[in-house]
């Protein structure tokens, strides 16, 4: 039985992170894990503690903010009951990496929490970090390779979280599985987006080792319908598998076409942060761009420019500023925004923790150079709102100094010239890759998982996407599939 009363004997905690003035003498996590000394801050109990104010309730409105069906009261109950084997057992029914969500997901299930009416939800994703730190360091985590193999084999192009998830979900039923890269090493996103700080690599690559013993095949420097060294053309792709899965992200970054935008030191964000992350992983000693001494101005106001804002501070930017043209969101649940939707607040990050300064409201007019050609500074004004309208505020404009501008809007979506074109697949009015509501796209026998056929969106969505294309693939190839479809192709989250 749960603790009807936990709740109210608890108040919500988390655990501390690392002071900022060491976290930002190397690249380690923020945050301490069992296995690196969490255990003198944040002892077991206490995450106990924390699951014991999980309420199971009637109606858990967490499942309504979790795209991936987390079965959340019942591992909650079975973590503050001591009784870690079964939970990743119940997590691992509904999430191929909960290490990864766990570090990296914003946690909409928290947002959707009966306890968020009174702001002060279960720490859900503090629980499901727990849980898979206990099973990693006690052994639970084992390979799972098929009972039989079907004969037929998939190959996935993308090893982003769609990817690996579906992947992982094939292999398992029993197909042979080939996942393409295009970069040197496997993870996408999660290997070379993602900084040391947030998800140290050794976590993604323990559970790359687990898929490797599955029976998983990763081919790594893949220009999979390219032309170039490493190429794999699309005739190969077709004639060598039943069925392909394209989880290729959207890596077409969003632009910021001013005057001057050709100035040297004007960055897209995904231009520099794998520098970062290969800088943070010993494979480069000087990095081609650096924000080491700099003035540093980060355009954009969302998770990928705090990351960059977090790489900047541990190179030893000599100041950061990150730009957002929207006003600043409120402090607390604005009445349009009603629970259990994900809340629009003001949230500060462990890199905002760090340092920097925070813009709210400000337009960027332009980027303005020196006689060399490099970015010296950009030119900014305030933004106000006049009769629903958004209108510079006079006398407003000013400069930034700047000797390396990044640039963090997003994405517009995925690359559809090579590969996707090469294939003939359909591509709609918004650039992404449609498909059917078995995830096929209009060729048959390639199908689309995660951000190429969603669009930009959380890592949750992506693992939730690749498995329920993994089901569909799977109902395709053998015509009965076991495997879950937690999402629709046309699901989309509480609103």
């Amino acid at each position: 039985m749960v603790d009807s009363t936990g709740f109210l004997k608890f108040d919500r905690q988390m655990p501390p992170r690392r002071p900022v003035e060491l976290r930002l003498l190397d690249w380690k996590e923020v945050y301490l894990t069992r296995d690196t000394g969490e255990d003198a801050v944040f002892p077991v109990q206490a995450v106990r503690e924390q699951a014991a104010r999980c309420m199971d309730c009637g109606i858990p409105f967490c499942h309504h903010g979790c795209p991936l069906g987390n079965l959340i009261p019942e591992w909650n109950d079975l973590a503050r009951r001591d009784d870690w084997q079964e939970a990743i057992e119940r997590l691992h029914a509904t999430n191929n990496f909960p290490e990864f969500t766990g570090k990296l997901c914003p946690a909409p299930c928290e947002s959707a929490c009966v306890l968020n009416l009174e702001n002060a939800p279960v720490t859900i994703k503090q629980i499901e970090w727990e849980i898979i730190d206990q099973a990693f360091l006690n052994g639970w985590v084992t390979p799972q390779p098929p009972a039989e193999l079907s004969g037929r084999k998939v190959a996935v192009v993308g090893s982003g979280p769609a990817g690996l998830a579906a992947a992982q979900q094939l292999t398992r039923a029993g197909h042979e599985v080939t996942v393409y890269e295009r970069d040197d090493r496997v993870g996408g996103l999660l290997r070379y987006g993602i900084p040391e700080f947030k998800m140290e690599k050794r976590h993604l690559d323990r559970r790359l080792d687990q898929m490797r013993a599955e029976g998983t095949r990763f081919v790594t420097d893949a220009d999979v319908g390219g032309t170039g060294e490493g190429a794999v053309t699309t005739e190969a792709l077709r004639a060598g598998y039943d069925a392909v899965v394209l989880a290729i992200g959207t890596p077409v970054a969003r632009d910021l076409p001013l005057p001057g935008r050709e100035l040297d030191g004007v960055h897209f964000a995904m231009e520099y942060l794998p520098f970062g992350n290969r800088e943070a992983l010993g494979e480069l000693d000087a990095p081609p761009i650096s924000a080491e001494g700099k003035h540093v101005v980060i355009i954009g106001g969302g998770d990928t420019g705090a990351d960059c804002l977090g790489t900047a501070h541990r190179q030893g930017a000599a100041s950061v500023a990150q730009l957002d043209y929207k006003p600043s969101p409120p402090g607390s649940r604005p009445q349009d925004n009603p629970w259990p939707t994900y809340e629009m607040v003001l949230r500060v990050s462990p890199a905002h923790e760090e340092g920097g300064e925070r813009l709210f409201a400000v337009n960027t007019e332009a980027f303005l150079g020196d006689d060399q050609g490099r970015v010296r500074a950009i030119e900014v004004v305030e933004i106000e709102i006049v009769d629903g309208e958004r209108r510079p505020r006079p006398g407003s404009t000013r400069e930034l100094p700047a000797d390396l501008v990044l640039l963090a809007l997003g994405y517009t979506g995925p690359q559809t010239t090579g590969l996707v074109e090469e294939l003939g697949c359909g591509v709609d009015e918004r650039g992404r890759v449609t498909r059917d509501t078995e995830y096929m796209s209009s060729v048959p026998g390639v199908f689309v998982a995660g951000d190429m056929g969603r669009g930009q969106s959380l890592i949750v969505w992506a693992i939730a996407e690749g498995r329920a294309a993994a089901g569909a693939v799977d109902d395709w190839l053998t015509g009965n599939s076991m495997l879950p479809r937690p999402v629709t192709p046309d699901a989309v989250p509480l609103r």
